[in-house]
């Protein structure tokens, strides 16, 4: 082989090698932009000025908790199925439709259901939170554990809390600032986000009275047409929609079962 000839060939060896070489040696160059993340907003920081996302668990709120505004189907919470009667007789004839009798002292007066939020630290049942906040308490009722804070109650799920009814019989050293007071057949409750309560020396969970009369419903209530009356239904309470002193309010349904 002559000189030239080994010459030739030693270039040619080298070309392709460096046509080997060449893309994976770019490839490296550029893998470090690519990978590179982006800086993370300080704590309780957004980028758009809104709630910050939490990757899979949900959005920071407005106490730097993070939380998820999905409701949970999956948890099993506890109605106040049961309207304790009032005490005064019903002047009015019941409403009778599909084997029940619903009772109520003031005329049907329909305005649609518009729930209401009772401020930035309550929320619907079914609300997920991962944390609580520092000012939750624990309040034990049938050997069960919930935790209250402001007005709502919680109660342990997988990975965090989820707003459950208030549960009957559950007691509090004082009332939730925004509280109503409802007066039935002389007798004084307390009314919050949905809940009432009845003052002994703390505050007690108590179901809904019969007559009871209020102005606000909480968010999870539902219109429910039965014949030609349309109720709001939360949780297993009726509440009839009435006018009262020139203001659209709800009065708690007294149903029986019709006998006929």
């Amino acid at each position: 082989m002559t000189i030239q000839s080994q010459k030739a060939k030693l270039v040619l060896t080298a070309f392709l090698a460096a046509a080997l070489v060449l893309p994976p040696t770019v490839g490296a160059q550029r893998m470090p932009h690519s990978s590179v993340k982006p800086a993370k907003p300080a704590s309780g920081a957004s980028i758009n000025g809104g709630a910050q996302r939490s990757p899979g668990r949900g959005n920071i709120d407005n106490r730097g908790r993070d939380v998820n505004i999905n409701i949970d189907r999956n948890v099993n919470v506890r109605h106040n199925t049961v309207v304790r009667p009032g005490r005064r007789p019903y002047a009015r004839p019941p409403h009778v439709y599909g084997g029940r009798r619903f009772y109520c002292h003031a005329p049907y007066f329909y305005h649609p259901f518009r729930p209401f939020r009772w401020g930035p630290h309550w929320h619907p049942w079914g609300f997920f939170l991962t944390t609580l906040a520092v000012t939750a308490i624990v309040v034990s009722v049938s050997n069960q554990q919930y935790h209250y804070d402001q007005g709502v109650y919680y109660a342990p799920t997988s990975g965090g809390y989820t707003v459950v009814p208030a549960p009957v019989g559950a007691t509090i050293p004082s009332l939730p600032s925004g509280s109503e007071t409802v007066v039935v057949d002389g007798t004084t409750y307390y009314y919050y986000g949905g809940t009432y309560y009845q003052k002994t020396n703390s505050y007690t969970v108590v179901p809904p009275t019969a007559g009871a009369v209020v102005e606000k419903l909480p968010e999870g209530g539902e219109e429910v047409k039965i014949g030609d009356i349309t109720y709001v239904k939360v949780g297993e309470t009726y509440y009839q929609p009435i006018q009262k002193d020139g203001k659209n309010m709800y009065e708690v349904v007294q149903v029986e079962e019709d006998k006929k």
